[in-house]
């Protein structure tokens, strides 16, 4: 444990901390930030002393993405919430604006030995340690996800970045630098297993005794991360993060029950109904929409920020004894399909079609018929047959017996021969759109 008079404080503790941390970034944003000075104001807040502490955060208004975009300008492109002056931003990350211009996240010095403490925290629950080596597969560039590298290196281990896009050169590592674990997403993971079968490598065999996978959903999907664990012949544990609060906030230790608050004492977690804003209690097995309040934040604090990834969360003790709640992201409220009032996430249906294995690869695509999240039934959905299966109406009409019985939806199953779904290198699509078939 790398912090343990942190991460196995009582939890009660941590809460009575945090609301005097959150009383003082309240004060911080009132004072600096144009934003939420008028986004509180309109909320009937005047001052940070009306707001109140952590009991009464319920009562805030939301944060939305689009909202902090509207705030940008050409005179103002990182928004009207920034709250720290030119001189003390020392990084600005970058999203991939894919539509249209890139949303940029500043840091301070502060924020950013923040950011890599919550990572180093995160990452260590997995297990890996001070003189082991890592190999990376993240392009640091522009974006967020590069701020994470820089626990490796307070965790003293010996860190070889490689990047997406270059499997040949990171199969050359794992030969002949021997790395014991490897970070990456869970889609090039799965690739990788694939890429290691067909060309002879013995992947099982390598070095590496731990995977740490990161990015989307779907290593903590029990099914999925048994066929990565197989594949490897590695531990699977996973981290995640979200680019405006932090990189890798939560992280999974060995037990494998869902990932810890790494970000304890720098992030206040809560959980909403999607649908209605309502709060909803943190407790074993609770689901809902994960919000997040900066409470020690320089640069561009966030304030209920909507992460939009719908969560499962608990609270009991875990075996590790770190004392931070845990919780597994079922997956994006932004791919949530809606097919007759049920509504069912891509990641619940691919984990329903990895139960056939091995007459099927694991691959899935949800092909909706109309656009938007309400679909009519039968949903869709192809499912690729594993290497030399053959496939049969009987397997489709098991898949779609299964589906029905487990996530009450209706689809109708399209076997297809191996290969013929598209790999990724980094992040996987389970769901093309009207609008992505042109």
């Amino acid at each position: 444990m790398l912090e343990p008079d942190v991460e196995t404080l009582p939890w009660r503790d941590q809460i009575r901390s945090d609301d005097a941390l959150y009383r003082k970034q309240l004060t911080y944003l009132v004072t600096r930030s144009r934003f939420y000075q008028g986004k509180l104001r309109d909320a009937g807040f005047e001052t940070a002393e009306s707001v109140g502490g952590l009991d009464a955060i319920a009562g805030l208004p939301l944060t939305e993405k689009g909202e902090i975009r509207a705030s940008c300008s050409e005179a103002e492109p990182m928004g009207t919430h920034v709250a720290a002056p030119m001189d003390q931003i020392v990084r600005i990350y970058s999203t991939s604006g894919t539509t249209g211009t890139p949303s940029y996240i500043p840091l301070t010095a502060q924020d950013l030995e923040n950011w890599v403490t919550t990572s180093a925290r995160s990452y260590s629950a997995s297990g890996i340690k001070q003189g082991e080596t890592i190999v990376s597969t993240y392009n640091a560039g522009p974006f967020a996800a590069g701020a994470a590298l820089g626990a490796f290196d307070r965790l003293g281990m010996c860190h070889i970045p490689v990047g997406t896009g270059n499997t040949e050169r990171l199969m050359t590592a794992f030969r002949l630098l021997k790395p014991s674990a490897a970070v990456m997403t869970p889609s090039y993971a799965a690739y990788l297993g694939e890429w290691a079968a067909d060309r002879g490598f013995d992947l099982q065999g390598s070095s590496v005794q731990r995977l740490l996978v990161a990015g989307e959903p779907g290593g903590g999907e029990p099914k999925f991360r048994a066929r990565l664990e197989e594949a490897w012949g590695a531990k699977v544990t996973e981290a995640m993060g979200i680019g405006d609060i932090g990189v890798s906030l939560w992280g999974e230790c060995e037990e494998q029950c869902g990932m810890h608050l790494g970000a304890r004492g720098f992030v206040h977690a809560e959980l909403i109904d999607p649908d209605t804003a309502a709060p909803i209690a943190l407790e074993d097995g609770a689901k809902g929409e994960l919000v997040l309040t900066h409470l020690r934040h320089q640069a561009a604090p966030m304030l209920r920020f909507r992460t939009r990834d719908h969560v499962e969360m608990w609270t009991s003790p875990c075996r590790c004894g770190r004392t931070a709640p845990r919780l597994r992201c079922i997956g994006r409220t932004d791919d949530l399909l809606i097919i007759r009032g049920v509504n069912v996430f891509p990641s619940a249906i691919r984990d329903v079609v990895n139960a056939f294995a091995p007459a099927v690869s694991g691959m899935i695509l949800i092909r909706p018929v109309a656009a938007g999240a309400r679909q009519e039934p039968p949903l869709p959905v192809s499912v690729e047959l594993a290497r030399d299966s053959e496939g049969t109406q009987e397997l489709a009409e098991r898949i779609q017996k299964r589906i029905r019985e487990v996530l009450v939806v209706s689809t109708r199953i399209e076997i297809v021969p191996w290969g013929a779904l598209q790999r990724s290198q980094y992040k996987s699509k389970l769901v093309q759109q009207q609008a992505d078939k042109s």
